[in-house]
């Protein structure tokens, strides 16, 4: 038992069998110019398509092999020398064909001789086969048939400029037989659908969409006749094919044929017939595709739009935005079972649309997020991945247009839309906002932008739903709070009121966000108020009542609060480095109160906060690098302040870090930029007390070892003595750096010292810039000649 395919494959070897058995003999008598005989045998040729067993792909296939031996009977009826009938006895003659389709096929291939010779005007002979066509009503065979048709006769339309032209509404009976061909087909099209048992449904579809091309070459004949100007197309042909795709009541035909008006008729009759066009597809099938149609309907004007400007104000004529909007609501409104996906694409093409055709029109881009905000408003929860994507698009179109965030921050509905995202959505789009802010360089200067900015991408500021933030991916975590951190130092106003109010705002948003998040978010913070800290550098005024100017103090104040944040985290090593930063921004702005409040809590940090011993080092060396550089306090607060440095320095757990920060300490009792801070002898109690700490490390890794360690530590503090030296320390002498380099160079040689390449290179390099300075000459020269060597 042979399965269906092998099956359609025997049927159509035995089509094209026969085909090429009658053809042979009708070649025969065409050779010998016997006319009974071609008749006869080119008949029998084409009862072959009269099988109903073929799919259409097979059917096609027999059909073709037809077709081309229809084309070399064509030649032969031409010549009427040949035959030595006249075309119009021909015409008669071959209607006395036995059966109904080769008397069709044949009388359309004269027909269309007929039409050429002239003897006959072309519309009578069109209508006369169009009409006689009806007599097949075999859905496959009745398509191809008519298909036949429109191939022969779509060079022999009477249309205007064509050779059969005849009078002033000859263009009508083109635009009639195209549209009546068009009919029929689309009726034996739609037909098919109700052929056979139920349920082979799918089977007949996809047979249906192999022939939709057949139906939809009618709709581009029309196109292509030239007669068919604006107002034809507006009152006849296009009324004519909406009647018809109305009617059917087929999806897949609806679908297509709309789809077919759309690709092949001109951009400006489809803006000056909108209203038509568009009335038409709340008609439609609820099962019909209708979002897919309008969006190419709505992509095409807008690439027509973009084409020229000089078609710009026929859109404002014709009220599209308007039309379409209508339509898009109706049908929404009319298929109740539109999915989401569907209707929020379908407000993503008119969005596009919008911005390419009237960018300029804010209100109208607001009303379409304003529209899809109520349709959203209908779903209880936006569950559909595919949906969600859309509505993404929706809200990404317009920063992608205008490519700065500040025109999207004008839209009332913009944040609307966002409020339906779900939470991981709602991050991406905030990132997209972001995103977009950065590449643009954009500049939200207003405090009302950034409430609205900052609503729009709460989704990254703070938890939303009470959603557990441990949950999330650690890396996306911290790229998306870079983000949120670098977007915060792009904020910035010349106004310092203004300013302040940013800052504000950031400051209520961000500190919602929790403990994670805070190191985060307010190091950039401090940063912004510290900048605008700088702008009122010199400016004092005691704070009394809110409508008193910015001042320094005031955003000082609120730089406390928002460092004090960070104890929730807990984040100490932070938190010392920011009250450093505003220790120093106090300092420029002279407010020695201030300053000494920001190191009271730094070492207050410093001293219950921070355990870890590296984390220790750097602090103190923080401290020490901060203080050094401060010229705002008197002599009692940074002596207060100078001792709790340097006891820390010595009281850090390693031998090693107590000498490094001990000598540090050494450059807080001596500023060359000021005056009153060289306190000679200080620093030299510091280089002498971090001597003996190097010496004493030096002996435990000894005891501990059996060996020294480097003297790369000796090494560091030679080189602090000859930069006091060099400065013009009195207390460091030429004596006591040579008593230094005799004891370094004792200590390297010392069996019990491990050999160190890096600490012989270091004192290498040591003395030779000692050589250099030798050599200079002038004051600087002289000083180091006493340095014997």
């Amino acid at each position: 038992m042979l399965n269906g395919t092998e099956d359609e494959e025997k049927w159509l070897a035995e089509g094209i069998a026969g085909i090429q058995h009658y053809a042979f003999f009708m070649h025969r008598a065409l050779d010998s110019n016997n006319l009974r005989e071609a008749l006869k045998y080119s008949a029998q040729m084409l009862s072959e398509l009269r099988t109903s067993k073929l799919p259409p792909h097979k059917y096609y296939e027999l059909y073709m092999r037809a077709f081309d031996e229809l084309k070399r009977l064509e030649l032969f009826f031409k010549d009427e020398s040949k035959h030595g009938v006249s075309v119009v006895d021909l015409y008669e003659l071959v209607q006395h064909a036995g059966n109904i389709l080769p008397r069709l096929y044949l009388l359309c291939t004269v027909g269309s001789i007929y039409i050429k010779s002239k003897e006959a005007p072309a519309k009578e002979v069109l209508k006369d086969l169009v009409e006689m066509c009806r007599g097949v009503q075999h859905p496959i065979r009745g398509l191809f048939l008519r298909s036949y048709l429109a191939q022969i006769s779509r060079d022999k339309l009477p249309d205007i400029g064509s050779e059969y032209e005849g009078d002033a509404d000859t263009v009508i009976d083109a635009v009639e037989f195209v549209l009546q061909n068009f009919n029929e087909m689309n009726k034996l099209w739609v037909r098919m659908q109700h052929q056979g048992p139920g349920g082979v449904k799918e089977k007949r579809e996809k047979e249906r969409s192999e022939l939709q091309d057949l139906v939809g070459k009618n709709l581009h004949v029309l196109s292509q006749i030239e007669g068919v100007d604006l107002e034809m197309y507006k009152e006849t042909v296009l009324p004519r094919v909406l009647e018809q795709v109305v009617n059917c009541k087929d999806d897949l035909a609806q679908y297509y044929l709309m789809d077919c008006i759309i690709q092949v008729f001109p951009d400006e009759y489809h803006l000056q017939t909108l209203e038509t066009l568009l009335s038409a597809c709340p008609q439609l099938q609820p099962t019909v595709d209708v979002k897919t149609v309008l969006s190419q309907l709505m992509d095409r004007l807008s690439n027509y739009a973009a084409s020229s400007a000089d078609v710009l104000p026929e859109f404002l004529q014709v009220e599209a935005f308007s039309k379409l909007s209508n339509a898009i609501g109706k049908v929404i409104e009319a298929q109740v079972d539109m999915p989401a996906v569907g209707a929020i694409t379908l407000y993503v093409s008119l969005l596009t649309f919008t911005l390419r055709v009237h960018p300029d029109r804010l209100d109208y881009v607001d009303l379409v997020l304003g529209a899809c905000v109520k349709k959203l408003s209908n779903i209880p929860e936006l569950e559909d991945r595919r949906a969600m994507k859309q509505v993404v698009a929706l809200l990404s179109a317009p920063l992608e247009k205008y490519n700065d965030i500040v025109t999207a921050l004008t839209l009332s509905n913009y944040p609307r839309v966002m409020d339906h995202l779900d939470i991981g959505t709602n991050k991406v789009m905030a990132m997209v906002i972001i995103q977009s802010i950065m590449k643009n360089y954009s500049c939200i200067s207003t405090a009302d932008k950034v409430e609205v900015l900052f609503e729009l991408i709460k989704g990254l500021i703070k938890d939303i739903d009470d959603a557990d933030v441990d949950e999330l991916d650690e890396e996306d975590f911290k790229e998306e709070q870079n983000s949120v951190a670098r977007l915060i130092h792009t904020l910035y106003n010349d106004e310092p009121e203004e300013m302040l109010k940013i800052i504000c705002i950031v400051r209520k948003h961000t500190m919602a966000g929790g403990p994670k998040r805070l190191p985060f978010t307010v190091s950039s913070l401090v940063f912004s108020a510290l900048r605008l800290v700088r702008q009122l550098q010199g400016l004092e005024g005691d704070i009394v009542g809110e409508d008193v100017p910015v001042t320094p103090k005031k955003i000082f104040q609120l730089l406390t609060q928002m460092i004090d944040s960070l104890s929730a985290v807990p984040s100490p090593e932070l938190a010392l480095r920011l009250y450093l930063q505003c220790a120093e921004a106090a300092n420029g702005c002279d407010l020695e109160h201030v300053a000494y409040e920001y190191f009271t809590q730094a070492f207050v940090l410093y001293e219950e906060e921070i355990a870890d011993s590296k984390a220790q080092v750097t602090a103190i060396h923080l401290i020490i690098g901060t203080l050094q550089r401060m010229n705002v306090f008197g002599v009692e607060n940074r002596d207060t302040l100078t001792h709790k440095a340097t006891g820390y320095s010595a009281r850090l757990l390693k031998k090693v870090d107590q000498c490094r920060a001990v000598y540090a300490c050494s450059h807080l009792f001596w500023v060359d930029d000021q005056d009153g801070i060289k306190d000679g002898e200080r620093v030299l109690l510091c280089l002498k007390r971090a001597l003996r700490i190097a010496n004493a490390a030096q002996q435990m890794a000894n005891v501990a070892r059996g060996s020294g360690g480097p003297v790369t530590l000796f090494v560091e503090i030679l080189n602090k003595y000859l930069y006091f030296f060099e400065k013009g320390n009195g207390q460091i002498t030429s004596s006591a750096i040579e008593g230094l380099i005799e004891l370094i160079n004792t200590e390297t040689h010392c069996d019990s010292t491990s050999p160190d390449s890096i600490s012989d290179a270091f004192l290498a390099s040591t003395l030779r810039y000692i050589q250099f300075q030798k050599q200079k000459g002038s004051v600087a020269g002289e000083k180091f000649e006493s340095i014997k060597l």
